[in-house]
């Protein structure tokens, strides 16, 4: 295996998740309670599809955001991917 195969084979986890804001200008959430999480998903493209799905479900909800956290990015924080 190459490292660029075990690269294409490395999980980068990404969690999706979204709810509605209290202001159109802020990232601080209305109720924490309420927030949708989509779900952790084992690449970036994945979680995109995700995203870009819940983003267009809500796209008459203007203080409805979602969005992409690089969970592997927290969870190995000398890691450059």
């Amino acid at each position: 295996m190459t490292s660029k195969d075990a690269k294409q084979d490395e999980q980068l986890l990404h969690l999706v998740f979204g709810g509605e804001l209290k202001e159109l200008d802020s990232v601080e959430f209305e109720n924490l309670n309420e927030l949708d999480i989509v779900g952790i998903f084992p690449d970036y493209a994945a979680a995109y599809d995700a995203w870009k799905a819940k983003a267009q479900a809500t796209v008459d909800q203007a203080e409805t955001r979602y969005f992409i956290v690089h969970m592997h990015r927290l969870m190995d924080p000398d890691n450059e991917d």
